[in-house]
C-alpha cells in the first residue's frame, strides 16, 4: 500500500535552488546561522513568493551515500515542516560532517532549532 503525499507538501522543481547565482546571492546577501549537524544561510523574499531550498553536501562529509543521505534528510526536513515558515524565504542548507552519523529525528530537530533561532517559525498558537 503506498502512502499519498498532499500535493501542498511536495517539493517541486520551483521550489529548488539551482543556479550558482543564486547560491552567491544568499551566501552575500542572507544571514547565516550554525546549529549540530548544519548551516543554514537564507534570505527572506517577497510576501506572494514560494520558499526555496538548496542543499550542499561538500566531500568532507563522506563519500557519495553519505552526502546522498544527508541531503535526503534535509529536504524532507524542509519539506515536512515548509508549512510552518512565517513568511517566503530562500534557504541553503549545508550538511557539516555529524550528519552522517545522526537519524532523521536528531536532523529535523536541529533543523526546527535554527529556524525558530533565527525566528522563521510561525508562532505556535
Amino acid at each position: 500500500m503506498t502512502a499519498r503525499v498532499s500535493r501542498s507538501l511536495r517539493l517541486t522543481p520551483d521550489m529548488r535552488l539551482r543556479r550558482s547565482a543564486d547560491f552567491a546571492r544568499i551566501k552575500l546577501g542572507g544571514d547565516r546561522l550554525v546549529k549540530g549537524c548544519l548551516i543554514a544561510n537564507w534570505l527572506d523574499m517577497p510576501t506572494d513568493g514560494i520558499s526555496r531550498l538548496g542543499v550542499i553536501t561538500s566531500r568532507r562529509i563522506g563519500g557519495s551515500v553519505v552526502r546522498s543521505r544527508a541531503r535526503r534528510l534535509l529536504r524532507e526536513c524542509f519539506r515536512l515542516n515548509q508549512r510552518r515558515l512565517a513568511r517566503p524565504i530562500d534557504l541553503v542548507l549545508i550538511a557539516r560532517r555529524s550528519i552522517a552519523d545522526m537519524k532523521y529525528a536528531e536532523v529535523e530537530s536541529d533543523f526546527l532549532r535554527v529556524l525558530q533561532r533565527a525566528g522563521l517559525l510561525k508562532p505556535e498558537s
